[in-house]
């Protein structure tokens, strides 16, 4: 069986970028990790291995 990551987009409004966010059902809590994305524009999950892409376009202010 082959399982594949889930691929969630983010804009600027979701930086500080943590998973599980708060539209993450019950039942897929794990414990919280904060995740960079301002770098490469994306971020792998650890524990669920949800994968956080930036939204073409999105421009990160104050984040280094």
């Amino acid at each position: 069986m082959t399982q594949t990551a889930t691929i969630i987009e983010i804009g600027a409004e979701d930086i500080p970028l943590h998973c599980p966010t708060a539209n993450t059902p019950a039942w897929n809590y794990h414990p919280r990790v904060f995740l960079d994305v301002a770098d490469t524009g994306e971020a792998k999950c650890p524990y669920c291995g949800t994968v956080y892409k930036l939204k073409p376009g999105t421009v990160l202010k104050g984040h280094h």
